[in-house]
């Protein structure tokens, strides 16, 4: 627990970001978000601590391994969930008809899917962080809809900001309902809300003796919401005693309650099943007693939830990529062309290679921060957005290298090819239920910088107030002087190309990439250094800097959690000779990317690829669209210049 003693020890010097030239907008959304977040790492981190030159093998080495009780445990659920979704549900017709029949939700229930981590006392199954995980990979490997029904329900609905954060009457009320079988959703986004929740125009007022609060507004995307029962909603809420500044309160919400009504279902590209919708909030009472943690701290247990939420989904793009190197492998295998097994061909050979590679890193990353979660004794914000970020990004490229190995066969849906007498293989299925990973739960450009914020957090609780022009001039300078003398001590050590060891015993075969790992992350501290040096305070606004520095951060906890994961497979398997070759696979393959990402940081285009975008946006090169048959209201462009607005254009703007 040393680590965990530096971080406080580090927090002891306030950490003020500048907000004084940011527009009304901006310093309202950064100042709301940071008051939410956790600003104390109560316990250590080990991706946080590769930004500041450290590799903290302890927390990750040995390889955290499932012990043989949980397994079985474990087992002997997955095993009737297994055998349930293999008998009692129908992917493709759920995908087809756009709803999931009402015997799918009856026998989940009956299996206890509702409540995988709830506790027993509450009715749930009480089974681990690591064994939701595996149950997330068997669906992600079946259905899209029925993962995204579970995971919406136990990740972010009701469940788990209640086991964080719930009253011990709250728990009783509420978690045998959901635990049961009643749906729960999560109410945040509105129209006008995605990522910045200062915007938020949902409010909810005290009645006068404060009993209740009535909530009016509107959320938009609400998953789950369509046929929940609960749902956690996201208000603001006035000044009050309790919350001088007032803030974003987070509500348990019965959805039978008067006022409150469906107005529309979304649908999508892919989850077809998605019970996802709009959903009106007009003068709906809610009691007091259904405030989660306190008034003001609703970003706090949306943030908190989601630090573990963001698990599943990496999970489910385990168990996806999982079934796509199966259909891969069996369809290259068999299907000739040029007198050769397709898998024979050194084109088909590479992307079969990448994609056995890169779905052993994401279970790597995945199943080791899962264990962490487990013990309870690490802080996984980190490692769970950087698991969110490249496991849904690999997933993504192994359902397109899925497509496009099976060719045509790929793009034709399962219906077809069944009517025609194929083997009905949904990879189209797939791609549309894949997509919308990398915007689920914070998009991948979100996550980077989420992940840069935690990566400066420790430079900034060191320098923050020296470059905070709201602070008085005395407390700057005596920012400066302990910054200083943390960066004289720190900033030499980033430069000695040895020290800090390899873990004991580590087999030879992997030496080499934690050596590589261990310079890396010292040249990653140094350049994020540098960075904050040489843009101060408008760092923050170099997005693409910052991302590539993220990224190397994650290559480095992709190259540990594999490492740490083979030596214990060395250790415990026989068929040590065929593993090798899938770790190398994966370290070579981070090495590349992390030293491009340097080279972009280096050398880039940056300024001329942004300066170009401003240019599109202000209309330069509006004659780029010329052609195309207008879909907007405005003038529709021929190959001669402007034409004539058509009538349809006419009405369109008419109805405008």
């Amino acid at each position: 627990m040393k680590h965990a003693k530096e971080n406080k020890d580090s927090n002891a010097d306030n950490m003020t970001i500048d907000t004084s030239k940011m527009s009304e907008g901006k310093r309202a959304a950064v100042e709301l978000t940071e008051s939410s977040r956790d600003a104390i790492w109560q316990y250590p981190t080990f991706a946080g601590a590769l930004f500041m030159g450290k590799i903290p093998w302890d927390l990750v080495y040995p390889f955290p391994e499932q012990s043989l009780e949980d397994r079985l445990e474990g087992d002997r659920f997955l095993t009737q969930l297994e055998r349930f979704l293999r008998d009692h549900t129908d992917p493709e017709a759920i995908d087809h008809d756009g709803e999931i029949p009402d015997a799918v939700f009856e026998g989940l229930a009956k299996l206890g899917a509702f409540g995988i981590k709830i506790p027993r006392q509450y009715g749930g199954l009480g089974l681990s962080q690591t064994n939701y995980s595996r149950a997330a990979v068997l669906l992600g490997s079946h259905c899209g809809n029925l993962t995204a029904l579970l995971s919406a329900h136990q990740s972010i609905g009701v469940p788990q900001p209640l086991l964080v954060f719930g009253t011990p009457a709250q728990k009783e009320r509420f978690l045998p309902r959901v635990a049961a079988g009643e749906i729960s959703a999560f109410a945040l986004t509105e129209r006008s809300v995605g990522s910045d929740p200062a915007k938020m125009k949902t409010v909810a007022e005290p009645v006068e003796d404060g009993s209740a609060f009535i909530l009016n507004g509107e959320k938009l995307w609400c998953t789950n919401g369509t046929r929940a029962g609960l749902m956690v909603v996201m208000a603001r809420t006035p000044p009050s005693d309790a919350c001088p500044r007032g803030g974003v309160t987070a509500f348990i919400v019965e959805s039978n309650a008067k006022g409150v009504d469906v107005t529309h279902r979304c649908h999508f590209m892919g989850l077809r099943a998605l019970y996802n919708g709009v959903i009106q909030f007009t003068n709906v009472r809610v009691p007091r007693e259904n405030i989660i943690l306190a008034e003001g701290k609703g970003l706090k247990v949306a943030l908190t939830t989601l630090n573990t939420g963001r698990l599943t989904l990496p999970s489910a793009c385990i168990g996806l990529s999982k079934r796509c190197l199966e259909i891969v492998r069996s369809w290259a295998n068999k299907r000739e062309q040029w007198g050769a097994p397709i898998g024979h061909h050194s084109a088909i050979a590479d992307k079969i290679a990448q994609m056995a590679a890169d779905t052993f890193a994401m279970e790597s990353m995945t199943l080791l921060t899962s264990a962490l979660v487990d013990r309870k004794e690490s802080d996984i914000r980190v490692e769970a957005a950087m698991c969110k970020l490249w496991g849904t990004e690999a997933a993504w490229r192994i359902v397109d290298e899925t497509m496009q190995i099976r060719g045509g066969r790929g793009y034709e849906c399962e219906r077809s090819l069944r009517e025609r007498g194929e083997t009905p293989i949904g990879v189209e299925r797939f791609m549309r239920d894949c997509r919308i990973n990398t915007l689920f739960e914070g998009s991948s450009e979100i996550m980077r910088l989420f992940i840069a914020r935690e990566a400066l957090d420790p430079h900034l609780r060191v320098g923050g107030a020296v470059m905070n022009s709201q602070l008085p001039v005395k407390d700057r300078l005596k920012a400066a002087v302990r910054a200083i003398g943390f960066y004289a001590r720190w900033y030499p050590k980033q430069l000695v190309p040895v020290g800090g060891g390899l873990p004991s015993g580590l087999d030879r075969r992997l030496r080499p990439y934690v050596r590589y790992s261990r310079r890396c992350s010292r040249r990653l501290a140094r350049t994020l250094f540098h960075s904050m040096v040489k843009h101060g305070v408008a760092l923050e606004r170099e997005q693409m800097l910052l991302g590539r520095l993220v990224d190397v951060g994650t290559e480095l906890f992709a190259i540990s959690a594999v490492c740490s994961r083979a030596h214990h497979l060395l250790q415990t398997d026989d068929d040590t000779d065929s593993l090798m070759p899938l770790v190398e696979q994966v370290c070579r393959d981070a090495i590349g990317r992390i030293d491009a990402s340097f080279r972009e940081v280096r050398c880039n285009d940056d300024r001329r690829r942004y300066r170009l975008a401003r240019d599109v946006l202000e209309k330069r090169y509006s004659w780029l669209e010329d052609g195309i048959v207008a879909e907007w209201p405005g003038t529709i462009r021929g190959p001669g210049g402007n034409a004539p607005v058509s009538d349809v254009t006419k009405n369109r703007q008419a109805e405008s």
